[in-house]
């Protein structure tokens, strides 16, 4: 039996109804507007619905979301073809394969932009929203669960709203939230957030009751998020950053708090905050989208005071933790929407330090976070770029090689720009970590090779590089040969295989040139000696 003593405003009981009649709300050509944010508070039943109901009656719509669905809906909605247009974020493998068939339109933007999109008329009016909730207040106020995401401004902008009620998530997780929606640019106010513990909005999403044209009860988790145990290049490149930042704090230029840390989602990123609780640091904040298990355990801890973010991703064993003794938690976390946790003015403000994964990165520092050799989408910029433009240090984080050592992330020229050069600060793989801060391209070039890459692929990017400076310019490249890493790839399966006829070879052609030749010397900061040819 359903707990209606969920609902507070009794007359909304009579909405009470199945996820498919609920769907059935939701007609051909609509735009919904759905909660979810890496996979944490999405709708995990009316989406569903939509699904199977599509595969009938051919219904197509805009989805509109904070970010990542759970529990494959994206991948059934796609394959079912009740999606004609996706953004902002997706990470479904199947929806991703359909998009990148050209069969699905999908807007890949920045996170923060979404809602203020919405509100200037950008995008099209929302017809339905479907929120994830714990609760209904007795105003119709809507008690959020696990993400806030883009839920606020849906509910706002929606001609209707359908409510999922997940008495997976207990009640007692109201109090969490900070619902706030700003005004309209013109003659916007500040966003008065100077702590990251600060509060400026209220507990619950304010909805009319009126509005709410459905109900439909569930009782299921979130999607657990993956650990990072046994991987040890994501420990690699956590010791690097966190000997980075001992550096930082002897120079004087960071304290044992450091600032407050933003982390994408992702082993690695995870993997580097959970170091933090083995060093010597104290009094930490965070101020990002996705609070996951490495927040908690640094929380555990007594190493971090206070954690800001739109979501909570957590694994299975996590999610029982914090869930089963919510009190212990709930004075050091918050959960905001999207466009205030992702807002450049309080990301400035604060001084966050910013450690986001790249899918590759060229030798000068630009990184694409979004494209497999530049046509094929992956997941999408996400909040990345949010945060590596406004924030104190913006550090990318990734391996020096994958699938088996067959493909460099480090390489000559990415094949799609998310993150340029100019809002990259530090890069890091699990063979070191280059400081870009303060160096010309050239420079960067050599800091990057010094330290990033992978032994086997040396050769083949110091010499595109010194091949490239004999031929001159500000940012030396060979544009014949800037993507035969990629070329080798897509005909071979692997960037190792030289198979392109035409060019130098390229460990003949800087045979006798090493990176000590270049002209200046690099002087800017002192660096690991060159790696043996």
């Amino acid at each position: 039996m359903s707990d209606i003593s969920r609902i507070k405003h009794t007359a909304l009981t009579s909405r009470i109804m199945s996820a498919g009649q609920a769907a059935s709300l939701i007609g051909d050509g609509m735009v919904v507007g759905a909660s979810g944010f890496t996979r944490s508070g999405d709708s995990k039943a009316v989406l569903a619905a939509l699904a199977e109901k599509a595969e009938q009656d051919h219904t197509r719509i805009t989805l509109m979301t904070g970010a990542s669905l759970g529990q494959g809906t994206d991948g059934a909605l796609a394959t079912a073809g009740a999606v004609a247009m996706r953004l902002p974020f997706q990470s479904d493998p199947v929806m991703r394969t359909i998009i990148n068939e050209g069969k699905l339109c999908y807007i890949d933007e920045n996170l923060s932009e979404t809602a203020a999109h919405i509100r200037n008329g950008f995008l099209p009016p929302i017809d339905i929203a479907i929120i994830e909730a714990a609760a209904i207040e007795a105003d119709g106020g809507i008690v959020p669960t696990t993400s806030l995401g883009n839920s606020a401004i849906f509910v706002q902008q929606a001609r209707q709203v359908i409510i999922e009620i997940n008495e997976a998530v207990p009640v007692g997780i109201r109090g969490i939230h900070d619902v706030f929606l700003p005004e309209d640019p013109t003659g916007r106010a500040i966003l008065p957030i100077t702590e990251v513990w600060q509060r400026i909005g209220q507990q619950v999403i304010a909805c009319d009751p009126s509005r709410i044209a459905a109900i439909v009860f569930t009782n299921q988790k979130d999607c657990p998020a993956e650990t990072t145990e046994g991987n040890a290049a994501a420990e690699a490149i956590a010791g690097h950053l966190l000997h980075f930042f001992e550096q930082e704090i002897a120079a004087g230029r960071l304290t044992r708090s450091l600032r407050p840390l933003q982390a994408g989602i992702g082993k690695i990123a995870d993997a580097v905050l959970g170091g933090l609780a083995e060093g010597d640091f104290e009094h930490l904040s965070m101020y990002s989208e996705v609070l996951q298990d490495s927040t908690f355990k640094l929380i555990e801890n007594g190493k971090m005071d206070f954690a800001s973010g739109s979501s909570m991703t957590l694994s299975e064993a996590c999610y029982q933790r914090v869930f089963a003794d919510l009190d212990r938690y709930r004075h050091k976390i918050l959960l905001r929407p999207q466009d205030i946790t992702n807002a450049a003015e309080v990301i400035q403000r604060l001084g966050v330090i910013a450690i986001n994964t790249a899918l590759e990165c060229d030798i000068y520092g630009n990184v694409n976070s979004s494209h497999i050799s530049g046509s094929h989408i992956v997941n999408g910029i996400g909040g990345s770029a949010d945060f590596a433009q406004n924030s104190y240090m913006s550090i990318f984080v990734t391996e020096s090689v994958t699938r088996g050592g067959n493909i460099s992330r480090i390489v000559p020229m990415v094949t799609h720009v998310d993150h340029s050069e100019h809002d990259v600060d530090v890069i890091v793989t699990e063979q070191g970590l280059a400081d870009l801060r303060g160096l010309d391209p050239r420079q960067k070039a050599q800091a990057i090779l010094r330290n990033c890459v992978h032994p086997d692929y040396y050769d083949d990017l110091s010499g595109y590089f010194l091949r490239a400076c004999r031929r001159g310019g500000h940012t030396p490249h060979l544009l014949e040969e800037a993507f035969r890493l990629h070329a080798n790839l897509t005909a071979t399966g692997s960037m190792k295989t030289r198979i392109l006829s035409g060019l130098a070879d390229p460990v003949e052609a800087h045979r006798n040139f090493s990176l000590s030749d270049l002209k200046p010397p690099f002087a800017a900061k002192p660096l690991a000696p060159d790696r043996p040819a």
